[in-house]
């Protein structure tokens, strides 16, 4: 009888054994068997360490135009991915099916400047098992000209006009003023500097960049995030337009606006809904070139006030280069007019003739220049 009974206690222990061993394993077969090839059970979003990212570093710079090289290492001891899909600024960009896990972006995706992301998503059993993500910035590849001006014409300017906005159209030239209480939009007559038309905004609106598009006048005010659309012909409201953003400079890029905020983004937007269809980092060729304040487009070129230099930046709209710089230093010589307190602001281009105006905030005069190159 006591045999009989260590014979069933082991039939019992054997069977357990087995249940054990199928419970941890997932599989028959012995505890630990291939373990180097088994896959942790996990649920369906839980992450598996399978790679690490090497290169590049987070925020690692890189030149327009050129390639970044990826290196992607497995994670030892354990399972290889089954494939690796590697995305740039949010775009796919390859699937790579075994290691070594080590691509080379073209540089056609490296064209535009800024701030850049770049993602690697390793799957394992048809499952996405680890995420990495890094940012980099991309810099031009050239570097900008410097260029100077000379002063064709003067003319007379409001010195009571704190100018945000300006442009040219059919011999007038139209201009919006900011500060509390004294925010317009005006109509002026070149020549003479005389206001035709005036309209006065809330008091409790600082005004900002103007421009035309078609038969409509928009204008954007600074930290209101409201602006407005008015009929050229008779400064009547047509709409208001909403945003995100601070509000600084605006002007017309073919069919579309192009909005600053005082830092180095600027923001296409479609006219109609005033939504933002895209944007523009502006970069030169060591670091971003933020403060963009009023903006002219100018023989396909982006050109804006640099807030609180005496520089108006180049810019090319499609990639976010800063192609060169304008110093109009010493512009004015008026002992009335401290042009580190009342900047540089204010260009407008006469498309008829290819005449360039600048001024200033509180400035008496207003010029016509030639860019010497």
């Amino acid at each position: 009888m006591r045999n009989n009974s260590v014979k069933y206690l082991s039939l019992i222990l054997s069977v357990l054994l087995t249940v054990w061993t199928l419970s941890c394993s997932g599989r028959p077969g012995k505890a630990g068997e291939e373990k180097g090839e088994a896959i942790p059970a996990v649920k369906a979003d839980e992450e598996i360490r399978l790679i690490r990212m090497k290169s590049p570093e987070e925020n690692s710079t890189f030149r327009s135009g050129y390639p970044v090289n990826v290196i992607l290492t497995s994670v030892n001891p354990g399972p290889e991915p089954d494939s690796v899909l590697l995305y740039y600024d949010g775009k796919a960009v390859v699937t790579l099916r075994q290691g070594p896990w080590d691509y080379s972006i073209p540089g056609s995706f490296t064209l535009s400047t800024g701030r850049r992301s770049l993602k690697a998503v390793a799957y394992r059993g048809g499952r996405p098992r680890t995420t990495i993500a890094r940012f980099m910035v991309i810099l031009s590849d050239i570097i900008p000209v410097k260029n100077s001006y000379k002063v064709i014409n003067e003319y007379p300017h409001d010195r009571e006009a704190f100018t945000q906005g300006l442009f040219y159209d059919n011999g007038l030239l139209y201009e919006g003023t900011g500060q509390e209480t004294g925010s317009t939009l005006r109509e002026v007559e070149l020549h003479t500097g005389k206001v035709l038309r005036q309209l006065n905004l809330s008091q409790d609106l600082f005004g900002e960049g103007i421009t035309l598009f078609k038969d409509r006048i928009y204008q954007v005010t600074w930290r209101s995030k409201v602006g407005f659309v008015y009929e050229k012909s008779t400064f009547n409201l047509i709409n208001k337009i909403y945003y995100q953003s601070e509000g600084w400079g605006l002007t017309t890029m073919d069919d579309h606006l192009v909005m600053s905020d005082g830092t180095n983004v600027l923001y296409i937007i479609e006219p109609e809904m005033f939504t933002v269809v895209s944007r523009l980092e502006v970069y030169n060729n060591e670091k971003m070139v933020d403060q963009l304040n009023e903006l002219e487009y100018i023989n396909g070129e982006i050109w804006a006030n640099i807030w609180n230099t005496d520089l108006i930046a180049r810019i090319d709209p499609s990639a976010g280069k800063l192609l060169g710089y304008i110093d109009l230093k010493g512009i004015l010589k008026d002992p009335g007019t401290d042009t580190s307190i009342n900047v540089l602001n204010g260009i407008a281009f006469d498309k008829a003739t290819g005449r360039i105006f600048v001024t200033g905030k509180n400035w008496p005069r207003l010029f016509e220049i030639r860019v010497v190159e």
